[in-house]
């Protein structure tokens, strides 16, 4: 088991009041991390300064809370672990850039729906950088690229503060996907950073990314249209 490390902050604008801390974790397993995510959630006060976890998982399947488990066709060698977030059936691996905002939502000006469109508009904005262009899709939360899926979200809100959050595929195998109907969808299609011509670095994306992240939760936090807007994917 891999534990929590001491994390790195990526970086913290020091006149921004608003802007969340954002650490590095590096590679972590799964279920501590969780469990932390847990216990800076109840734990936090009203003027706990919000986070920003990134990081890699070792292999492993979740569930959501009320997930089908007929979704799981054949997770083999690989963990199942079955958690408090929505949504359904997913994976996490190495070569997976994984995103985790704990953010007290009410005092950022957030519902759950405009954070969910933050995280959606930071991958389409980072993902233009490199002629990418990904998109959205109804009812469907995630970022897509012509009908395959480059990252997934699953969020909880609990005291009205977010854990959970978002993955996106950089360079990670993709055929453990082929063991699950991905987030419930069966024959849903799935794709990386590295195969459409971006970066196969999960340490390089991270600290890319973060400006990006930080800038679409910042703009929605004030009801404003996020950088970089994206289209709805066909």
């Amino acid at each position: 088991m891999l534990p929590l490390p001491a994390a790195a902050e990526l970086g913290r604008s020091t006149d921004e009041a608003d802007t969340p801390l954002v650490k590095w974790l590096g590679r972590v397993d799964y279920e501590p991390t969780w469990r932390a995510m847990q216990r800076f959630t109840d734990e936090r006060g009203p003027d706990t300064p919000d986070e920003v976890w990134l990081l890699e998982h070792p292999p492993v399947f979740t569930l959501g809370m009320n997930a089908d488990r007929a979704h799981l066709l054949a997770p083999g060698d690989i963990p199942v672990v079955q958690i408090d977030r929505g949504g359904q059936v997913t994976y996490h691996g190495p070569g997976q850039l994984v995103v985790y905002p704990l953010i007290d939502l009410r005092r950022a000006g957030l519902g759950i729906r405009d954070l969910v469109g933050a995280l959606e508009q930071s991958v389409i904005a980072y993902a233009g950088t490199f002629g990418i262009h990904a998109g959205t899709r109804p009812r469907a939360p995630g970022v897509y690229v012509q009908g395959a899926k480059l990252a997934s979200i699953g969020i909880r809100v609990r005291r009205g503060a977010s854990y959970h959050g978002l993955a996106l595929n950089v360079s990670l195998d993709l055929a453990p996907f082929k063991r699950i109907n991905p987030c419930g969808y069966q024959g849903l299609e799935m794709t990386r950073l590295a195969d459409l011509g971006g970066p196969d670095s999960v340490g390089d994306v991270a600290e890319a990314y973060e400006p990006w992240l930080v800038e679409c939760l910042r703009a929605a936090g004030r009801g404003l249209r996020a950088t970089g807007g994206g289209q709805e994917a066909r």
